[in-house]
């Protein structure tokens, strides 16, 4: 059931940052042409489309979490036996939960230090533009705390306790020998099996 609501969590943020991304490509592409055809433009275009880059990129972090899809390096803790791994992803969650905190608590300082400032084109406080870092902290540690939560409990499979890899081709390698690892089990119908069509 957790399961389903992250998903779904997860997928929301995904419509929400291919939302930003669609407003985004509209206030940069037609400041350009009222620039350059008319000789005018949106006033607020590059300060929109600057928050909206920050929280689509903060948003975006999130889902990268939740799939595991951030880079890292997993020379050394690929090679371990399960109970070094399991003792990497613990201390490894530890460490982030502890960044993570520390990101919380600056961007919720800064939230608060510039809730009264207002940016200078929409007039919006700028509260809105830190308190990016606020969400992605809180969505974070809750990701993070889950994963510990099932790890220390034994509910994760060997496969997912190297949540990083070294690059993005080796893990669609990797994907895709486990494709080709799954065919391959797969029965074979024998030679025999197959009907033969009767001499007339």
């Amino acid at each position: 059931m957790i399961d389903a609501a992250i998903d779904r969590f997860c997928r929301a943020i995904e419509l929400t940052i291919a939302a930003a991304l669609a407003v985004m490509v509209v206030l940069v592409f037609g400041n350009v042409v009222l620039r350059y055809a008319f000789n005018s433009g949106i006033a607020v275009s590059e300060e929109v489309s600057r928050w909206l880059f920050v929280w689509l990129c903060f948003l975006g972090a999130v889902v990268a979490l939740k799939e595991g899809e951030h880079l890292g390096t997993d020379m050394l803790v690929s090679r371990l036996p399960v109970a070094g791994k399991k003792a990497c992803l613990a201390l490894g969650h530890l460490l982030m939960l502890y960044v993570t905190w520390l990101f919380l608590r600056g961007s919720w300082q800064q939230t608060l230090l510039n809730h009264d400032v207002t940016a200078p084109v929409t007039g919006a406080p700028m509260s809105m533009f830190y308190a990016s870092g606020v969400v992605f902290s809180i969505c974070a540690g809750v990701l993070l705390l889950l994963q510990l939560v099932r790890l220390l409990t034994g509910h994760l499979a060997e496969r997912d306790l190297v949540r990083v890899k070294d690059s993005e081709e080796q893990a669609e390698f990797e994907a895709l020998q486990a494709d080709l690892a799954r065919s391959d089990a797969q029965p074979v119908p024998a030679a025999n099996d197959v009907p033969r069509r009767p001499h007339p």
